[in-house]
């Protein structure tokens, strides 16, 4: 199970990473969202995928699942879709500035 979500973890980061490095700013927004997704994938395949183990059982159990990671990554859940809200709205600002998402239409125009 661990390889197959690593590789599900390498496919997103490789489109994402493509996704980032187009021309259009949109596409570069949500290559930032995949890329923190893919993240968290990989952080809670690393922690360990158990099945059939509830997370808390009480003093004497015999196995559990750590709480931990998938704590810490609704956290960043939470504040990606804060960072992606904001992202969005910069984006859509630039946009209506400069009546185009071009990424290097935009750097001309900054150098003028």
């Amino acid at each position: 199970m661990e390889i197959l979500m690593i590789l599900t973890v390498g496919v997103i980061v490789s489109v994402s990473t493509y996704l980032i490095l187009t021309k259009s700013l949109l596409r570069v927004v949500l290559g930032l969202v995949m890329l923190a997704h893919g993240a968290h994938l990989l952080f809670l395949t690393m922690a360990g995928l158990k099945e059939g183990a509830p997370p808390l059982l009480g003093e004497y159990a015999s196995s559990y699942a750590d709480p931990l990671p998938q704590a810490l990554i609704l956290t960043a859940i939470v504040i990606g879709f804060g960072v992606t809200a904001f992202l969005l709205v910069l984006s859509y600002q630039t946009y209506k500035a400069h009546k185009t998402d071009d990424l290097d239409e935009l750097r001309g125009s900054a150098d003028e």
